[in-house]
């Protein structure tokens, strides 16, 4: 806990630093300050001291910028190893009378910055910053910076406001992978035969709100006109019917722990564009299955926060695993299992 308190005091809240103008301008005041004192003209007092209040109005116009302005961040959620992301920065200026001119937005941490050229008093902009994640998983955000250097251009002023949050990158999806065996897939192709038109839905379960991708039919209008938002029946699907994607976690980390999280997210990928249920599975986390988007961004979270390690719990597969898919890193599996993938055995 000390290093980060060490090293806030090394980073204060504010900072000012000179640009190529300002040091010119500075160094210059102090040659025009001496020449004054020593050839006494009054001529050289009188450019000193308009230099000298130019420098005093700069800084006081750039600290009025920067001061009563509030930041709301924005991640996109549908942030992906390997390419760009979009942070959007909603910036209001609480300020009665003075606006806020050219005003650069950023994250502590990343090099990318948004600009907004304007902001008038009492009012808010956005500004939207992009940056690439190479690798998957949930970065912490802690910091954003807000930065001017309005109106000469003589210093850049900056200023920290804590802003926690984190963005959660995603594993790319676009892996070539063959299709799961008939091993993985004779449960599933059995009960669609037998379900029939009907769907296999199964057993009335509970009741529960509603989520993008809900078939509108499930929706139960009774409770939804008590509860004043939309309120879906849940079923019990045959377990059988779903893709279960086992993904082994007991590894240490490293390229081919990174292609079994990208074998995994592109054979959930597969699952959604054919219309079947998936589910995923690890040591640490479990997603029930699902169809649809929506059910691919919450297996695609789950895989972005997998961490692998020699210590983490074996993966306890949620139906025979003779009915799942395991994915892994190293040479785990057997027979028992419908199908195994291993990084760098899962191509095409």
């Amino acid at each position: 806990m000390r290093l980060p308190r060490f090293r806030a005091l090394l980073r204060p809240p504010r900072r000012l630093r000179f640009t190529r103008q300002g040091w010119i301008v500075t160094v210059g005041s102090l040659v025009l300050g001496v020449a004054a004192i020593g050839t006494g003209n009054n001529l050289l007092f009188l450019l000193l001291g308009a230099v000298l209040g130019f420098i005093a109005l700069s800084g006081w116009m750039s600290e009025q910028t920067l001061r009563g302005l509030e930041v709301r961040r924005r991640v996109s959620g549908g942030a992906t190893a390997g390419e760009p992301a979009r942070i959007v920065y909603e910036v209001a200026n609480r300020k009665r009378r003075l606006p806020s001119f050219a005003v650069e937005v950023g994250e502590s941490e990343l090099p990318s910055r948004g600009w907004i050229p304007a902001l008038p008093a009492g009012k808010a902009g956005s500004a939207r910053a992009e940056h690439t994640w190479e690798r998957r998983g949930a970065y912490p955000l802690a910091t954003v910076v807000l930065a001017t250097s309005f109106p000469f251009g003589l210093f850049r002023k900056e200023r920290d406001l804590d802003l926690p949050g984190e963005a959660v990158v995603r594993p790319r999806v676009d892996r070539r992978v063959r299709d799961p065996r008939p091993a993985g897939r004779r449960s599933l192709a059995t009960d669609r035969a037998l379900a029939g038109a009907s769907g296999g839905r199964g057993d009335f379960r509970a009741l529960r709100p509603y989520r993008p991708g809900d078939d509108p039919r499930d929706v139960h209008w009774r409770t939804t006109a008590r509860a004043g938002e939309p309120v879906v029946r849940e079923f019990e699907r045959d377990r059988s019917r779903a893709l279960w994607l086992c993904l082994e976690l007991c590894a240490p980390e490293g390229e081919a722990a990174e292609e079994a999280v990208e074998t995994a997210a592109s054979l959930a990928a597969g699952a959604m564009r054919r219309g079947e249920p998936f589910g995923l599975a690890t040591g640490d986390a479990r997603v029930a299955p699902g169809t649809g988007a929506p059910q691919l961004d919450r297996v695609l979270e789950a895989l972005a926060r997998a961490r692998f390690r020699p210590d983490a719990p074996r993966v306890s597969p949620p139906a025979p695993p003779a009915e799942c898919v395991l994915v892994s890193s190293g040479a785990g599996g057997g027979a028992e299992w419908g199908d195994v993938y291993r990084a760098g055995e899962a191509g095409a």
